[in-house]
């Protein structure tokens, strides 16, 4: 660094020296305040105002409160007015009943022998002591009297050992492991407290790798549904092995679910499981360029619009992305009081006010001119230029919601079905081989498909495991 006296004595003898220097300086200046904004901008950041997730944020700020996006609807608190309460009810026929019989009255009097004229009943709803029911079959055998040959009676479908567990016990640690996240060792420990028996981490394994199996055709089943449906809503997200690091995909509607696992995250990986490439409905999702290289319809996630407008109005102070904002949450609203699909009067006063923003976000963020020396590379852009572009080019994508009233306005239902990785993960941890990571996909999307159609959880892994699962279409 050079000091006053030597930077006075430069421009006293040469001048043009001390061009440069100020130019190198101004130069460097230049580049440490872009690097200062883009450290700024990544500290600013959260699951408000971006895609990062909550568990992000840290420690909440004092202070610091968390802003709804939704609208004040003027109604008081709780249940509303003809809102049909949920709660406890007696059944109308208990289990059990144990009468409680009055001896003696107050007065000494004795009652024993005195007709009873009503009951005032109260009814305790409790777990029955935990039991595992062992039920023995019993074959005959028999001699034939006419040709001396042994007849026996067949057991039951499925009754292949001497001793085993029932498909409905197999069906409820499925359930366990893969709705609940219980690991193996733990699973274990939780049958020998409940039902004083000791299960072994083998047989845990072997109903999840019998059920993975029978599921094979559901599946099959499930991908032809989702290919041929409407509206699909698609993301990804990481899941751990011991290995790497893989990727679960899911594609799912508001009666289907699917999930994968795959080494890759993009094209190459959703070619893999068949869907996308046959898919001719809306695909909706987060503007994840892969998607993009479909032939279908696109829908983009105006959740992830609204929090990137968020950050550019309260970090950059961006007056319009604070219009486009409020603009798409009005016309969200809009959209959702309407029955039918809207007429091109309807829409058009939105569409003048969208592009009207764009062009206001424009004029305060113009392109830089195009450098003299080329450099290697697409110019860089700033976050509100991205965002004005991906509206500018993407309009029909990003106001979907607007041209097809069965187009919701997020990506919602993706990003709930995917965010039970997260949980597993925490839970359990990662996963130890890769197969494993497969058989809880397959597992997964059963049960979410079965949770989606109304369907006894349970009920359904059990037929599973019995071999005859439930088809999407609703047959077994």
């Amino acid at each position: 660094m050079l000091t006053r006296e030597q930077l006075l004595n430069i421009a006293k003898t040469d001048p043009e020296t001390l061009v440069d220097i100020i130019m190198t300086f101004q130069e460097q200046i230049q580049i440490l305040t872009q690097r200062v904004a883009q450290q700024e901008e990544q500290i600013n950041k959260n699951s408000r105002n971006s895609s990062k997730p909550p568990s992000s944020d840290g420690i909440k700020k004092p202070g610091r409160k968390t802003k709804s996006l939704r609208k004040r609807s003027g109604k008081k608190p709780g249940g509303q007015k003809g809102h049909k309460g949920h709660c406890l009810e007696k059944a109308e026929e208990p289990d059990c009943i144990i009468p409680l019989p009055v001896i003696s009255c107050s007065c000494c009097a004795d009652l024993s022998d005195v007709p009873v004229s009503s009951y005032d009943c109260r009814q305790v709803f409790e777990l029955p002591e935990p039991k595992i029911e062992v039920i023995e079959y019993q074959s005959e055998i028999k001699i034939c009297p006419q040709c001396g040959k042994i007849a026996k009676a067949p057991f039951p479908e499925g009754v292949n050992a001497p001793v085993q567990y029932g498909p409905r016990f197999r069906g409820m640690l499925v359930y366990m492991q893969n709705q609940h996240f219980i690991p193996s060792d733990r699973l274990s420990q939780l049958v020998s407290d409940l039902y004083g028996t000791s299960l072994s981490v083998a047989t845990i394994l072997d109903a999840s790798s019998r059920s993975y199996n029978n599921l094979a055709h559901f599946e099959e089943s499930l991908i032809d549904a989702l290919v041929n449906s409407k509206v699909l809503h698609v993301d990804e997200s990481g899941v751990r092995t011991t290995e790497k690091l893989y990727w679960l995909h899911s594609a799912g509607t508001e009666s289907l679910t699917f999930y994968g696992v795959h080494e890759k995250r993009g094209t190459k990986a959703m070619d893999y499981f068949n869907i996308l490439p046959n898919f001719k409905g809306r695909l909706i999702h987060d503007f994840w360029k892969p998607y993009l290289r479909y032939d279908c319809e696109h829908g983009l996630c105006n959740a992830h619009h609204l929090r990137e407008l968020t950050f550019l109005f309260e970090q950059q102070e961006q007056t319009w992305a604070k219009k486009m904002f409020t603009l798409l949450l009005d016309m969200n609203d809009f959209v959702g009081e309407q029955c039918n699909q809207l007429t091109l009067e309807q829409k058009e006063p939105w569409l003048k006010q969208f592009h009207e923003i764009l062009s206001e976000g424009w004029k305060a963020n113009p392109l830089p001119e195009k450098p003299q020396k080329k450099k290697r590379g697409r110019q860089a852009k700033t976050k509100s230029q991205n965002l004005l572009t991906r509206f500018g080019d993407f309009e029909d994508s990003a106001l979907a919601f607007l041209h097809d009233i069965n187009v919701p306005f997020t990506n919602n239902l993706a990003e709930q079905d995917i965010r039970m990785i997260k949980l597993r993960l925490k839970i359990s941890g990662c996963f130890r081989t890769v197969q494993g990571a497969e058989h809880f996909a397959r597992i997964r999307s059963y049960f979410s498909t079965a949770r989606k159609q109304g369907r006894n959880i349970l009920d359904s892994i059990t037929y599973a495991i019995k071999g005859k699962p439930f088809l999407p279409d609703g047959s077994l």
